[in-house]
């Protein structure tokens, strides 16, 4: 049964990472290994691989059967691709030089819309760190204006009370002073009793006293 090429999950719970490895065919998928040759890790955008293109190749070419996820990565770098070409410098339909030149176009192309992509990822996230940063600043200036909102709410409770304390006092100020206003006269009247006029009429008495003893 021949080689497989095929992916070894390392890594912790959640944050998965894979070593890309030749296996015996027979072997159990945990079972022994022929040899490593690269790394997947799947986590990073986009995906980061280290492959060793070479042995890779050598495993293609001498009949290794990949996995499916396992030829998704060796096509992605390519591997798959330049098989192909020298299958056709086997059959004479190509040189080994046109094979360099159109896989050097193929790299290049690759390269190009790789870096294009990572471009864009990079634009995406500012654009979308900018997002999260407009609605962090929404947010603290929704919580600034509540706070103002409730600080003068407190402030204008305070005012409130002061002032109806204010108005009670002047209040129960007015009403002593209408008291205290309401009993002086009467202490007035009571200072103004003839207390004299009493014992001037006495003479008025002893003028009847008089008149009488003349009869």
């Amino acid at each position: 049964m021949p080689a497989k090429i095929r992916l070894q999950r390392k890594g912790k719970k959640g944050h998965p990472f894979y070593h890309i490895v030749i296996a015996d065919g027979r072997a159990p998928r945990d079972g022994r290994l022929v040899e490593k040759i690269g790394t997947y890790d799947p986590m990073t955008n986009p995906a980061t691989i280290e492959l060793n293109f070479e042995k890779a190749l050598h495993w293609i070419q001498v009949g290794a059967q990949p996995t499916d996820t396992a030829k998704a990565i060796l096509s992605h770098k390519g591997v798959m691709y330049k098989n192909h070409l020298l299958k056709g410098v086997a059959k004479g339909a190509l040189t080994e030089d046109k094979v360099e030149v159109l896989f050097k176009e193929w790299q290049a192309d690759k390269d190009a819309r790789i870096a294009a992509k990572t471009s864009g990822l990079a634009d995406n996230e500012r654009a979308e760190s900018k997002k999260r940063q407009e609605a962090e600043e929404k947010v603290n200036e929704g919580r600034k204006a509540e706070f103002a909102k409730v600080k003068a709410e407190a402030q204008a409770a305070i005012e409130a009370a002061a002032a109806a304390k204010a108005a009670e006092r002047a209040e129960a100020e007015a009403k002593i002073e209408a008291e205290a206003k309401a009993k002086e006269p009467a202490a007035e009247v009571k200072a103004e009793e003839p207390a004299t006029e009493v014992k001037a009429e006495k003479p008025a008495a002893e003028e009847t006293k008089t008149e009488e003893s003349a009869k």
